[in-house]
């Protein structure tokens, strides 16, 4: 550590030296306040001082050797739109264009003084307003970040080359500004390098007594004040008083830097270097008191990412390459960790990263300079930091400005700090001491350091797993939260699981009942077919019959006589109409057994609808009583489930789930299987009507038909007894003739007996001829009569057989139930007919032997013949 005497005060006129403090980064003094105020200003004022760290992007021209070899260009940039396009080619020869935005963008036609102008002139003012500032480069090796940085520092007659980085042109800024205020300042630096995760002090005097090799080096250690803030103890700090030293003590840094010629870049920095600035401003007093403000700048000098198989490094570059890369992919690690938010962010996991603690995500206002190629062979490079940019934007700093310090204070501090120097050199001097040998001093200061890096380390993680057991704590809360909801949602779903159980046993039974009786009606249908086929056939077979017998009927009525014909008219028509009675009886009682039937119908299914309703009261007072029974049965398992809670809540979400699925199934079998049954009932009700309907029309055709039947057969005996008493009147008037005639005959066959007696028997002869030719032609005009009202009858029957058919066809498109008993009525009919055929047939068999075996006089005989 380095102390200051007050001869160094000259050029500032503070009268006092700045802290010896050797923290890296200067801290605000931080005053105790009232819990009370921090709790409720801390988040407001959180938010209030979030600022995102600003990214610049710069892409250097082709190179000579570029230019010479014709290497196409992959980058374009639009400075106007802040956009930097990357033309990607794939593997199907497509062209894919990615555009990447920042805060600004410097093209290869940029020039230093723009770029330091634009994007890190305003960054210098804000140091000296008291706040710490970096600006870093970052990016591929040859890509231009050292020439940014620093560029050249020689100036020409007091005034700086164009080629003048931003190092020298931010120490020109400071003191420019400073003169021009007039103000009292007092300004130190510091510059140090970091190789193979090793830090070392550009600045440190060199002992010339001795070579390179065998001269020691200072140790330069790394540690924390355990508030966050990084200290570099054993650093050097440098009072300047003018931009010339400044520039000098650069180039006596720059020239220890390590530095190596590869295939990418002939001077390619091997190491991280950190030039620091600390400016010491005295304000105007207030009161009796003066206050002077710090501020600080960073300029930080990355050593860049390079890909080893086209860097050509072997051996020893290729172990510094990796170290380099190593340390930014950490850095990497760091910025996606602050965009990402998380909980751990592993600045230890290397120096570089804790150095930059402070401006990633820390009280300092920082920039990011990202500096690219724009040749097509380093793409993926360019990608790389590209995105590694773009990522760093979301990063959210927290400036603070320094805390000002009271001059007392400031001067009773290095009081202290002079007063123990004397005696540490009193003691030197008398010997009056505890001396320890050199190695045995750092073995002690070696153990140390480690200790308190161990105790560091110890801290961090206890911190870390004090967050971690308040998350978790919170997590468990949660759990137990959600278990209590999925517990109480278990319950309801096992409740509507049974219902939903139980309720689908019962419609399966129903389904099944109804299932049953399904196929009890087709089995059914299917034998009302059968017998309605069967009753068909044995209608037409019945037709013909009554076809035959009518023909039949037509001979006998030709062969046997008026009266015989008559009285078996008479008893045919009385029998028929006997029949007609019986056969309206039986429709009436046909109708009455299908009205019966339809009313047993209706009862049966309120039956059903009845049995239906109390089921499913029964099995809602059933549903209740098991669910008050799972209910107590549930309390009791409680403290079971609670037990095993954390390996049931994944089991019962997908018992949910799975239950939702069941109770949607469920839900929509209840839905179709209603809609069956309804459908079902609707059917066979429908059904029921269309029979009904059809059973009306048939009994109504059948009605109308045999009363057409009976009106003829009323005719016809209407016609038969006029003819019959017709056919009397000429029987009786040619009797009374044939008397009158013979009686005269025989008076005038007395008296001419002789001469009239061949006159009297050719006379009778030609009478009776034309008397049967008269009665003759009588009954063949009956016999057309009758054969006309016969023609009448069958035209009658065939046109109710058509009627009848039709009905019947629309019968078969709906149920059947009632075929059974008009298949009953069809046979009883079919009895009536078969019995009416049969007596007729006797008795017209009886009648016809009759006249044949009766003894009729001869003109009788001759007349039927």
């Amino acid at each position: 550590m380095m102390s200051l005497t007050p001869d160094h005060f000259k050029k500032s006129g503070l009268g006092v030296m700045a802290s010896p403090t050797p923290f890296l980064t200067p801290r605000p003094e931080r005053r105790r306040m009232d819990p009370r105020v921090i709790e409720w200003n801390s988040n407001r004022q959180d938010r209030d001082r979030e600022v995102n760290v600003q990214v610049v992007l710069r892409c250097r021209p082709l190179s000579d050797d570029e230019q010479k070899v014709n290497v196409s260009r992959a980058v374009s940039c639009n400075e106007h739109k802040r956009e930097v396009t990357v033309l990607q080619s794939l593997a199907n020869n497509k062209q894919v264009d990615r555009v990447f935005t920042f805060d600004k963008v410097f093209g290869p036609k940029s020039q230093q003084r723009s770029i330091y102008d634009q994007a890190i002139s305003p960054i210098v003012n804000e140091v000296l307003e008291g706040f710490n500032c970096t600006v870093f480069a970052y990016g591929q090796t040859g890509t231009g970040k050292t020439y940014t940085m620093e560029g050249g520092m020689r100036t020409k007659g007091g005034e700086l080359p164009a080629e003048a980085g931003v190092i020298p042109r931010a120490v020109r800024q400071i003191f420019d500004t400073l003169e021009a205020q007039n103000a009292d300042y007092n300004m130190k630096v510091t510059f140090l390098e970091l190789y193979n995760e090793e830090i070392t002090d550009l600045l440190a005097p060199e002992d010339n007594s001795r070579t390179s090799e065998d001269r020691p080096k200072k140790p330069v250690s790394l540690m924390e004040d355990g508030k966050g803030c990084v200290i570099v103890r054993g650093l050097e700090e440098e009072a300047v008083y003018s931009a010339n030293e400044i520039y000098n003590l650069l180039e006596r840094g720059a020239a220890k830097r390590r530095t190596a010629d590869t295939l990418l870049n002939k001077r390619s920095s091997r190491s991280h270097s950190v030039f620091s600035v600390t400016v010491y401003i005295k304000e105007a007093a207030m009161g009796d008191e003066e206050l002077i403000k710090c501020g600080k700048l960073n300029l930080v000098d990355l050593a860049g990412s390079e890909n080893i198989s086209r860097s050509g490094a072997r051996e020893g570059r290729a172990r510094e390459a990796g170290e380099i890369n190593k340390s930014l992919l950490t850095l990497g690690r760091v910025i996606n960790a602050l965009v990402e938010h998380s909980v751990h962010i592993p600045y230890r996991d290397s120096k570089l990263t804790r150095l930059l603690r402070d401006s990633l995500g820390g009280k300092t206002k920082t920039c990011i300079i990202a500096t690219i190629s724009p040749a097509a062979h380093c793409l993926e490079e360019t990608l790389s930091t590209l995105d590694y940019a773009h990522r760093a934007k979301n990063i959210k700093n927290k400036p603070e400005a320094n805390q000002k310090m009271s001059k007392a204070v400031l001067l009773k501090d290095l009081y202290a700090e002079i007063e123990r120097m004397k005696q540490d050199v009193r003691a030197a001097r008398e010997k009056n001491g505890v001396y320890i040998p050199h190695e045995r001093f750092a073995l002690d200061e070696a153990e140390k350091k480690a200790r308190n890096e161990k105790i560091e380390q110890l801290e961090s993680d206890l911190n870390l797993s004090e967050k971690q057991v308040d998350k978790f704590r919170e997590l468990y809360v949660t759990e137990q939260e959600q278990k209590l909801v999925i517990e109480s949602e278990l319950k309801d779903c096992k409740v509507n699981l049974e219902n939903s159980n139980r309720a689908l046993l019962e419609l399966q039974e129903n389904h099944r009942v109804a299932i049953s009786t399904l196929k009890e009606k087709e089995f059914i249908i299917s034998k009302l077919l059968h017998s309605e086929n069967s009753l068909i056939g044995r209608a037409k077979e019945l037709r013909n019959d009554l076809q035959n017998a009518s023909e039949d009927i037509t001979l006998l009525f030709e062969k046997i006589e008026l009266k015989d014909l008559h009285e078996t008219i008479l008893g045919s028509v009385s029998q028929q109409q006997q029949q007609l009675k019986s056969m309206e009886e039986h429709v009436c009682s046909f109708l009455a057994s299908k009205c019966d039937a339809t009313q047993g119908l209706e009862s049966r299914i309120n039956k059903l609808k009845e049995t239906y309703t109390s089921g499913v009261a029964v099995l809602k007072e059933f549903a209740g009583t098991l669910q008050r029974k799972a209910s107590t049965d549930l309390e009791q398992m409680t403290s079971t489930i609670s037990s095993q809670a954390m390996a049931v809540d994944n089991f019962l979400i997908a018992a949910v789930l799975e239950a939702k699925e069941v109770i949607c199934d469920i839900q929509n079998s209840l839905s179709e299987q209603k809609e069956m049954l309804a459908f079902s009932a609707q059917q066979q009700e429908e059904g029921l009507q269309r029979t009904l309907v059809s059973s009306q029309v048939i009994s109504k055709a059948s009605v109308d038909f045999f009363n057409d039947l009976r009106h003829r057969a009323s005719k016809l005996m209407t016609t038969l007894e006029e003819s019959q008493k017709q056919k009397f009147h000429q029987v009786e008037t040619f009797e009374k003739m044939f008397k009158e005639e013979s009686a005269r005959e025989e008076k005038l066959a007395m008296e001419k007996i002789a001469v009239i007696l061949a006159n009297l028997t050719s006379k009778k002869t030609a009478m009776v001829s034309e008397t049967s030719r008269y009665i003759q032609d009588s009954c063949m005009e009956e016999n057309k009569r009758l054969q006309q009202e016969i023609s009448n009858m069958q035209q009658v029957a065939v046109h109710a057989k058509k009627e009848v058919g039709e009905y019947l066809g629309k019968v078969e498109k709906h149920f059947l139930e009632d075929t059974f008993s008009a298949a009953e009525n069809m046979a009883v009919m079919e009895n009536y007919l078969h019995e009416w055929y049969v007596f007729h047939s006797i008795e017209f068999s009886s009648q016809l032997n009759l006249i044949r075996a009766s003894k009729y006089p001869r003109m009788h005989i001759l007349i039927y013949i």
